[in-house]
């Protein structure tokens, strides 16, 4: 926060830290002269932006992308802005519409399209009619959607699970490059690591419900890869890759991710989301003894009662 009290420009971008994130500061940094990045993940979102809004704004913009609405986010708004932060928030991820209204009352400028990443967001807003910002757009919804498509969407989104790569990336981005030796490079250690990661996830893996088959793996690494890897070997509908601290990415076939983790203080996309666990010390006692604990039966119950008409909601 000192650092941002001293920037030099008049942007603050705060968004995600991964390569969806990377591609909205690219497209941040081709339109703005002089941008101060945050990256955050979704659990420090809240704690950064209220930070941030204690902050002397100085009627610059305050930038947020590819991060979706919290709880009490309306509040925040108001200290920012009273703060002199102009507020603009570019988000891809599922809102109610009570949610879109409150926020939209308190901001500059507010969109929420789940058709297309944030970083397609970003371009057409900030770039439109750019061929670079357009292709970058392409290549990082590849990803983020989960279309694979694309040759080199994998590592890019591969080489940005790392967070000391992000400003790397966003930089080769930024300049229209999305394959380089060094991404190259990046992507094949990481993939050694990665494969390593998803066995470990493997052999601790369950798989319950009765609906669907619902797989609950901890995570060593790379969710969306593990989550992957678990559904295309045992045909699973619902992965959920959980760490030490209880924080759980899921992915479901059914279109209910988001729901799901609403239910564990979370959110996200239907195909993809996360929440949190609060793991007790008898909890993961109970993962250490039998890989299994009663945060996994509620969220299979949870699962199970949603009727998949409500997926899209």
């Amino acid at each position: 926060m000192k650092s941002v009290g001293e920037r030099k420009g008049n942007v603050v971008h705060l968004t995600h830290n991964d390569l969806d994130a990377a591609g909205c500061d690219a497209i941040h940094r081709m339109h703005h002269s002089n941008v101060f990045t945050i990256w955050s993940s979704v659990g420090k979102f809240p704690r950064l932006l209220s930070a941030l809004a204690d902050v002397d704004g100085r009627g610059d913009i305050l930038s947020i992308s590819d991060l979706g609405y919290f709880p009490g986010a309306q509040e925040v708004l108001e200290k920012a802005r009273s703060n002199n932060w102009r507020i603009e928030w570019r988000d891809h991820h599922r809102w109610t519409p009570d949610e879109i209204a409150s926020v939209a009352e308190r901001s500059e400028y507010l969109i929420v399209d789940t058709e297309t990443c944030a970083t397609g967001i970003c371009a057409r807003d900030l770039m439109p009619g750019n061929s670079t910002a357009g292709e970058i757009a392409r290549v990082v919804c590849d990803y983020d959607l989960w279309k694979h498509l694309d040759p080199r969407s994998a590592p890019l989104g591969q080489v940005c699970t790392i967070h000391a790569n992000l400003n790397p990336v966003r930089d080769r981005l930024a300049r229209g490059i999305l394959s380089d030796e060094w991404i190259q490079e990046k992507y094949a250690e990481i993939e050694k690591e990665r494969e390593n990661a998803i066995k470990k996830s493997k052999r601790r893996m369950v798989i319950l419900g009765s609906r669907f088959r619902i797989a609950f793996a901890p995570l060593y690494g790379y969710p969306s890869e593990t989550a992957h890897a678990i559904r295309d070997e045992f045909f699973t509908d619902i992965e959920v890759v959980y760490g030490k601290s209880g924080r759980f990415s899921i992915r479901s076939k059914p279109p209910i991710s988001h729901l799901i983790a609403r239910a564990f203080n979370g959110g996200g996309h239907p195909p993809a989301a996360g929440g949190t666990f609060s793991f007790t010390f008898i909890d993961r006692a109970s993962l250490a003894l039998t890989r299994k604990n009663h945060h996994f039966d509620d969220l299979v119950r949870i699962a199970e009662e949603i009727p998949l008409g409500d997926g899209a909601r």
